[in-house]
């Protein structure tokens, strides 16, 4: 309980900062859905400079949690077709890369080093990011984990930057393809929000993903865990 107790002390912005970025996309997606609901031909025909101006302003949502990403996905299929999907690319990567540049910000490398003064805790979080490519796939592979506090989190582990943008790009492919895809097929913005009708096929495609995500980051935690006691075992 002490530990817990001066680790939240220690750290009371970057907790805070989490519990923010995991609540605000339901605030925001909410919003969005309502201002849709309201004005359902605002995107029907725009611009290039409209366009522009859209992938920035969801990338942006997205990287400050005021927009969940499947919900960014569903919409920009709907009104862009495939040939939104580049924009929504490069829409995903600016909301990675600002979110991590702004947890780097926030953080200061403080939460790290406070566990520094926990061995066998800084030893996993160490073993962790020498798996960190895999550990950032599985966490962008799965619809539920929650972007902007992933990207948070794993900004104030450390995980080197490149890798991250690269993991975070190849992890979230498959299921915004599939999102998207049902994006371009609806007929109704406020339907697709109400029920994006994924079906038996979408639904079990959902439970793999996730699955997939669980069952991998057990594995690695656990062999991160067990490489640390062997690292601890030798050092005594």
């Amino acid at each position: 309980m002490a530990f817990l107790r001066e680790l939240f002390q220690k750290n009371a912005s970057t907790f805070l900062s989490m519990v923010l970025l995991a609540g605000l996309p339901f605030v925001g997606s909410s919003s969005l859905g309502f201002i849709l609901y309201r004005n359902q031909e605002l995107l029907q025909h725009p611009t290039l400079l409209q366009a522009l101006l859209y992938f920035v302003v969801i990338g942006v949502a997205m990287a400050f949690s005021l927009l969940h990403t499947t919900l960014a996905v569903l919409i920009t299929g709907f009104y862009f077709g495939w040939a939104g999907f580049p924009g929504m690319l490069i829409a995903y990567t600016l909301a990675a890369l600002t979110g991590y540049q702004v947890a780097s910000s926030l953080d200061h490398g403080k939460m790290l080093a406070f566990l520094q003064r926990f061995p066998k805790a800084a030893a996993v979080m160490r073993e962790m990011k020498t798996d960190s490519w895999k550990l950032v796939f599985l966490l962008r592979i799965s619809p539920v984990t929650p972007f902007a506090l992933m990207t948070f989190i794993l900004a104030v582990m450390g995980v080197d930057r490149r890798r991250f943008l690269l993991a975070s790009i190849v992890g979230m492919l498959p299921r915004s393809l599939f999102f998207y895809w049902l994006g371009t097929k609806a007929q109704d913005i406020m339907l697709l929000l109400r029920d994006p009708g994924t079906g038996n096929t979408g639904k079990v495609m959902v439970v793999v993903l996730v699955a997939i995500s669980l069952f991998g980051l057990y594995y690695l935690f656990n062999r991160a865990m067990q490489r640390a006691l062997q690292q601890g075992t030798k050092i005594e």
